[in-house]
Protein backbone atom coordinates (compact mmCIF):
# COMPACT_ATOMS: atom_id res chain seq x y z
CA UNK A 1 0.00 0.00 0.00
CA UNK A 2 2.23 2.74 -1.34
CA UNK A 3 -0.29 5.57 -1.54
CA UNK A 4 -2.73 7.42 0.70
CA UNK A 5 -6.17 5.79 0.86
CA UNK A 6 -9.50 7.34 1.79
CA UNK A 7 -12.33 5.18 3.19
CA UNK A 8 -15.89 6.27 3.89
CA UNK A 9 -17.52 4.39 6.78
CA UNK A 10 -20.86 2.66 6.20
CA UNK A 11 -23.08 0.72 8.62
CA UNK A 12 -20.79 -2.34 8.42
CA UNK A 13 -18.15 -0.56 10.52
CA UNK A 14 -20.25 1.96 12.45
CA UNK A 15 -19.46 1.70 16.17
CA UNK A 16 -16.10 -0.05 15.67
CA UNK A 17 -12.96 1.36 17.27
CA UNK A 18 -10.55 2.96 14.80
CA UNK A 19 -7.63 0.76 15.94
CA UNK A 20 -9.63 -2.45 15.45
CA UNK A 21 -10.80 -1.23 12.04
CA UNK A 22 -7.21 -0.58 10.96
CA UNK A 23 -6.00 -3.98 12.20
CA UNK A 24 -8.55 -5.61 9.87
CA UNK A 25 -8.11 -3.15 6.98
CA UNK A 26 -4.30 -3.29 7.09
CA UNK A 27 -3.95 -7.06 7.31
CA UNK A 28 -0.33 -8.11 7.79
CA UNK A 29 0.78 -4.74 9.19
CA UNK A 30 2.14 -5.12 12.76
CA UNK A 31 -0.14 -3.70 15.45
CA UNK A 32 2.77 -1.70 16.84
CA UNK A 33 3.01 0.15 13.52
CA UNK A 34 -0.75 0.79 13.44
CA UNK A 35 -0.64 2.38 16.91
CA UNK A 36 2.42 4.40 15.89
CA UNK A 37 0.67 6.01 12.88
CA UNK A 38 -2.33 6.74 15.10
CA UNK A 39 -0.13 8.42 17.74
CA UNK A 40 1.68 10.48 15.11
CA UNK A 41 -1.60 11.69 13.64
CA UNK A 42 -0.93 10.12 10.23
CA UNK A 43 -4.40 8.58 10.36
CA UNK A 44 -7.10 11.25 10.13
CA UNK A 45 -10.87 11.03 10.52
CA UNK A 46 -12.71 13.92 8.88
CA UNK A 47 -9.33 15.69 8.61
CA UNK A 48 -8.77 15.49 12.38
CA UNK A 49 -6.45 13.44 14.58
CA UNK A 50 -8.11 10.68 16.59
CA UNK A 51 -6.99 8.32 19.34
CA UNK A 52 -7.23 4.52 19.30
CA UNK A 53 -10.52 4.29 21.27
CA UNK A 54 -12.39 6.57 18.79
CA UNK A 55 -15.59 4.85 17.59
CA UNK A 56 -16.41 5.21 13.93
CA UNK A 57 -19.67 6.78 12.73
CA UNK A 58 -21.51 6.43 9.43
CA UNK A 59 -20.08 8.88 6.91
CA UNK A 60 -16.69 9.28 8.62
CA UNK A 61 -13.90 9.81 6.06
CA UNK A 62 -10.70 8.05 7.09
CA UNK A 63 -7.31 8.96 5.68
CA UNK A 64 -4.91 5.99 5.81
CA UNK A 65 -1.24 6.81 5.10
CA UNK A 66 1.01 4.65 2.92
CA UNK A 67 2.21 1.57 4.79
CA UNK A 68 4.60 -1.20 3.83
CA UNK A 69 3.68 -4.80 4.57
CA UNK A 70 6.45 -6.44 6.58
CA UNK A 71 7.60 -9.60 4.80
CA UNK A 72 7.83 -11.43 8.11
CA UNK A 73 4.13 -10.79 8.67
CA UNK A 74 3.01 -12.40 5.40
CA UNK A 75 2.17 -15.89 6.56
CA UNK A 76 0.09 -17.86 4.06
CA UNK A 77 -2.57 -20.13 5.50
CA UNK A 78 -2.27 -23.77 4.48
CA UNK A 79 -5.82 -24.47 3.39
CA UNK A 80 -7.17 -27.91 2.51
CA UNK A 81 -8.79 -27.17 -0.87
CA UNK A 82 -11.03 -30.25 -0.74
CA UNK A 83 -12.47 -29.13 2.60
CA UNK A 84 -12.92 -25.58 1.31
CA UNK A 85 -14.87 -26.76 -1.73
CA UNK A 86 -16.93 -29.17 0.38
CA UNK A 87 -17.84 -26.29 2.69
CA UNK A 88 -19.56 -24.44 -0.17
CA UNK A 89 -22.01 -27.35 -0.42
CA UNK A 90 -22.71 -27.11 3.31
CA UNK A 91 -24.17 -23.58 3.12
CA UNK A 92 -27.85 -24.18 3.92
CA UNK A 93 -29.15 -20.62 4.19
CA UNK A 94 -27.87 -17.28 2.92
CA UNK A 95 -29.06 -13.67 2.70
CA UNK A 96 -27.35 -10.34 2.06
CA UNK A 97 -26.37 -10.09 5.71
CA UNK A 98 -25.60 -13.62 6.91
CA UNK A 99 -25.19 -17.29 6.09
CA UNK A 100 -25.67 -20.57 7.95
CA UNK A 101 -23.40 -23.57 7.43
CA UNK A 102 -24.09 -27.18 8.34
CA UNK A 103 -20.62 -27.51 9.89
CA UNK A 104 -19.03 -30.94 9.45
CA UNK A 105 -17.85 -32.83 12.52
CA UNK A 106 -14.08 -32.72 12.92
CA UNK A 107 -13.66 -29.21 11.46
CA UNK A 108 -12.78 -26.38 13.84
CA UNK A 109 -14.66 -23.10 13.50
CA UNK A 110 -11.37 -21.17 13.29
CA UNK A 111 -7.62 -21.79 13.16
CA UNK A 112 -5.52 -22.06 16.31
CA UNK A 113 -4.29 -24.69 18.78
CA UNK A 114 -2.10 -26.26 16.10
CA UNK A 115 -4.69 -25.89 13.32
CA UNK A 116 -3.76 -23.61 10.42
CA UNK A 117 -7.36 -22.98 9.37
CA UNK A 118 -10.99 -23.60 10.22
CA UNK A 119 -14.44 -22.77 8.89
CA UNK A 120 -13.99 -18.99 8.92
CA UNK A 121 -10.61 -19.12 7.14
CA UNK A 122 -12.06 -21.53 4.56
CA UNK A 123 -15.03 -19.20 3.97
CA UNK A 124 -12.68 -16.27 3.38
CA UNK A 125 -10.87 -18.39 0.79
CA UNK A 126 -14.22 -19.18 -0.86
CA UNK A 127 -15.30 -15.52 -0.80
CA UNK A 128 -12.10 -13.49 -1.37
CA UNK A 129 -14.13 -10.40 -2.34
CA UNK A 130 -16.31 -10.47 0.78
CA UNK A 131 -15.75 -7.29 2.78
CA UNK A 132 -16.81 -8.86 6.08
CA UNK A 133 -17.16 -12.44 7.34
CA UNK A 134 -17.24 -13.15 11.08
CA UNK A 135 -18.44 -15.99 13.31
CA UNK A 136 -21.56 -15.13 15.32
CA UNK A 137 -21.05 -18.03 17.76
CA UNK A 138 -18.97 -21.20 17.99
CA UNK A 139 -19.36 -24.95 17.91
CA UNK A 140 -16.93 -27.50 19.32
CA UNK A 141 -14.69 -29.06 16.68
CA UNK A 142 -16.46 -32.45 16.81
CA UNK A 143 -20.01 -31.00 16.95
CA UNK A 144 -21.84 -30.74 13.63
CA UNK A 145 -24.74 -28.57 12.53
CA UNK A 146 -25.93 -24.95 12.33
CA UNK A 147 -23.15 -22.38 12.46
CA UNK A 148 -24.09 -18.73 11.90
CA UNK A 149 -21.75 -16.32 10.09
CA UNK A 150 -22.39 -12.58 9.68
CA UNK A 151 -21.62 -10.80 6.40
CA UNK A 152 -22.20 -7.30 7.82
CA UNK A 153 -20.99 -5.74 11.07
CA UNK A 154 -24.45 -4.30 11.75
CA UNK A 155 -25.96 -7.80 11.46
CA UNK A 156 -23.23 -9.23 13.71
CA UNK A 157 -24.03 -6.64 16.40
CA UNK A 158 -27.77 -7.42 16.26
CA UNK A 159 -27.21 -11.20 16.39
CA UNK A 160 -24.86 -10.80 19.36
CA UNK A 161 -27.55 -8.73 21.05
CA UNK A 162 -30.03 -11.61 20.59
CA UNK A 163 -27.51 -14.06 22.06
CA UNK A 164 -26.89 -11.77 25.03
CA UNK A 165 -30.62 -11.26 25.64
CA UNK A 166 -31.34 -15.00 25.15
CA UNK A 167 -33.63 -14.28 22.19
CA UNK A 168 -31.82 -16.65 19.83
CA UNK A 169 -33.01 -20.24 20.22
CA UNK A 170 -30.55 -23.10 19.66
CA UNK A 171 -31.71 -26.70 19.46
CA UNK A 172 -29.26 -29.59 19.56
CA UNK A 173 -29.79 -33.33 19.47
CA UNK A 174 -27.55 -35.85 21.23
CA UNK A 175 -27.38 -39.61 21.61
CA UNK A 176 -26.49 -40.47 25.20
CA UNK A 177 -25.63 -43.56 27.19
CA UNK A 178 -28.41 -45.20 29.23
CA UNK A 179 -32.00 -44.14 29.92
CA UNK A 180 -32.38 -40.39 30.35
CA UNK A 181 -34.38 -39.82 33.59
CA UNK A 182 -37.88 -38.61 32.63
CA UNK A 183 -38.01 -36.09 35.46
CA UNK A 184 -34.77 -34.38 34.43
CA UNK A 185 -35.99 -31.69 32.06
CA UNK A 186 -33.60 -28.94 33.13
CA UNK A 187 -30.01 -29.19 34.34
CA UNK A 188 -29.02 -26.13 36.36
CA UNK A 189 -25.40 -26.75 37.36
CA UNK A 190 -22.56 -24.17 37.42
CA UNK A 191 -19.57 -24.94 35.22
CA UNK A 192 -15.92 -24.20 35.95
CA UNK A 193 -13.34 -24.16 33.16
CA UNK A 194 -9.84 -25.47 33.85
CA UNK A 195 -6.74 -25.67 31.67
CA UNK A 196 -4.47 -28.65 32.28
CA UNK A 197 -0.67 -28.46 32.12
CA UNK A 198 -0.89 -30.00 28.65
CA UNK A 199 -2.99 -27.03 27.53
CA UNK A 200 -6.16 -29.12 27.24
CA UNK A 201 -9.37 -27.42 28.39
CA UNK A 202 -11.55 -29.39 30.79
CA UNK A 203 -14.89 -28.24 32.20
CA UNK A 204 -16.57 -29.62 35.33
CA UNK A 205 -19.61 -28.94 37.49
CA UNK A 206 -18.42 -26.84 40.42
CA UNK A 207 -20.21 -24.45 42.84
CA UNK A 208 -17.48 -21.90 42.07
CA UNK A 209 -18.30 -22.01 38.35
CA UNK A 210 -20.49 -19.79 36.19
CA UNK A 211 -24.29 -20.30 36.15
CA UNK A 212 -25.16 -22.80 33.42
CA UNK A 213 -28.58 -24.10 32.35
CA UNK A 214 -29.59 -26.66 29.69
CA UNK A 215 -33.09 -27.94 28.94
CA UNK A 216 -33.46 -31.57 27.84
CA UNK A 217 -36.32 -33.68 26.47
CA UNK A 218 -36.45 -37.32 25.39
CA UNK A 219 -36.98 -37.95 21.67
CA UNK A 220 -36.50 -41.72 21.44
CA UNK A 221 -35.34 -44.61 23.62
CA UNK A 222 -33.12 -47.40 22.30
CA UNK A 223 -31.57 -50.38 24.02
CA UNK A 224 -29.07 -48.80 26.42
CA UNK A 225 -29.18 -45.42 24.66
CA UNK A 226 -31.44 -42.34 24.49
CA UNK A 227 -31.83 -39.70 21.80
CA UNK A 228 -32.38 -36.35 23.55
CA UNK A 229 -33.14 -32.81 22.45
CA UNK A 230 -30.94 -30.21 24.15
CA UNK A 231 -31.61 -26.48 24.37
CA UNK A 232 -28.86 -24.44 26.08
CA UNK A 233 -30.20 -21.44 27.99
CA UNK A 234 -26.66 -20.23 28.70
CA UNK A 235 -23.69 -20.69 26.39
CA UNK A 236 -20.73 -22.09 28.33
CA UNK A 237 -17.83 -24.08 26.88
CA UNK A 238 -18.73 -27.81 26.56
CA UNK A 239 -22.00 -27.08 28.40
CA UNK A 240 -24.27 -29.76 26.89
CA UNK A 241 -21.53 -32.40 27.05
CA UNK A 242 -20.74 -31.77 30.74
CA UNK A 243 -24.39 -31.47 31.78
CA UNK A 244 -25.16 -34.82 30.10
CA UNK A 245 -22.23 -36.39 31.94
CA UNK A 246 -23.45 -34.82 35.21
CA UNK A 247 -26.84 -36.53 34.82
CA UNK A 248 -25.04 -39.85 34.31
CA UNK A 249 -25.83 -40.07 30.58
CA UNK A 250 -22.68 -38.96 28.75
CA UNK A 251 -22.88 -38.29 25.02
CA UNK A 252 -21.87 -41.09 22.66
CA UNK A 253 -18.43 -40.60 21.05
CA UNK A 254 -17.28 -37.97 23.54
CA UNK A 255 -13.58 -38.68 24.05
CA UNK A 256 -13.33 -36.13 26.88
CA UNK A 257 -16.52 -36.63 28.93
CA UNK A 258 -17.94 -39.89 27.54
CA UNK A 259 -18.04 -43.57 28.40
CA UNK A 260 -15.28 -45.66 26.79
CA UNK A 261 -17.13 -48.98 27.01
CA UNK A 262 -20.20 -47.65 25.21
CA UNK A 263 -18.05 -46.02 22.53
CA UNK A 264 -16.06 -49.24 22.05
CA UNK A 265 -19.29 -51.22 21.64
CA UNK A 266 -20.57 -48.81 18.96
CA UNK A 267 -17.24 -48.95 17.10
CA UNK A 268 -17.27 -52.76 17.03
CA UNK A 269 -20.97 -53.23 16.29
CA UNK A 270 -21.72 -50.29 13.97
CA UNK A 271 -18.28 -48.90 12.98
CA UNK A 272 -19.35 -45.61 14.58
CA UNK A 273 -16.78 -43.32 16.20
CA UNK A 274 -17.78 -39.60 16.13
CA UNK A 275 -19.35 -37.37 18.77
CA UNK A 276 -23.15 -37.60 18.48
CA UNK A 277 -23.93 -33.94 19.14
CA UNK A 278 -25.63 -32.02 16.34
CA UNK A 279 -26.84 -28.39 16.26
CA UNK A 280 -30.14 -29.12 14.55
CA UNK A 281 -31.97 -25.78 14.56
CA UNK A 282 -31.36 -22.06 14.95
CA UNK A 283 -34.14 -19.50 15.37
CA UNK A 284 -33.28 -15.80 15.19
CA UNK A 285 -34.14 -12.46 13.58
CA UNK A 286 -31.94 -10.91 10.91
CA UNK A 287 -33.49 -7.45 11.38
CA UNK A 288 -35.47 -5.87 14.20
CA UNK A 289 -38.62 -5.52 12.11
CA UNK A 290 -38.42 -8.97 10.46
CA UNK A 291 -40.09 -12.21 11.49
CA UNK A 292 -38.02 -14.92 13.22
CA UNK A 293 -36.17 -17.31 10.89
CA UNK A 294 -35.72 -21.01 11.68
CA UNK A 295 -32.92 -22.85 9.90
CA UNK A 296 -32.51 -26.61 10.17
CA UNK A 297 -29.38 -28.70 9.49
CA UNK A 298 -29.84 -32.31 8.42
CA UNK A 299 -27.82 -35.16 9.94
CA UNK A 300 -24.70 -36.26 8.12
CA UNK A 301 -24.47 -39.83 6.83
CA UNK A 302 -22.77 -41.26 9.93
CA UNK A 303 -25.48 -39.97 12.32
CA UNK A 304 -28.43 -40.93 10.14
CA UNK A 305 -27.03 -44.43 9.47
CA UNK A 306 -26.47 -45.10 13.17
CA UNK A 307 -30.02 -44.06 14.04
CA UNK A 308 -31.45 -46.24 11.26
CA UNK A 309 -29.53 -49.26 12.52
CA UNK A 310 -30.53 -48.63 16.12
CA UNK A 311 -34.20 -48.39 15.12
Amino acid sequence: MNKVQFITIDDNHCGQRIDNFLVTFLKGVPKSHIYRILRKGEVRVNKKRVKAPYKLEIGDLIRVPPVRLAESEEKPINVNLDQVQALERQIIYETEGLLVINKPSGMAVHGGSGLSFGVIEALRQLRPDARFLELVHRLDRDTSGCLLVAKKRSVLRFLHEQLRDKKMHKEYVALVKGRWPKRTRRVDAPLLKNTLKSGERVVKVDPAGKPSITDFSIEQNFEGLTLVQCSPVTGRTHQIRVHAQFVGCPIVGDAKYGDQETDQMLREKFNYSRLFLHARKLTFKEKRDSKPITVKAEYDESLSQLLERLR
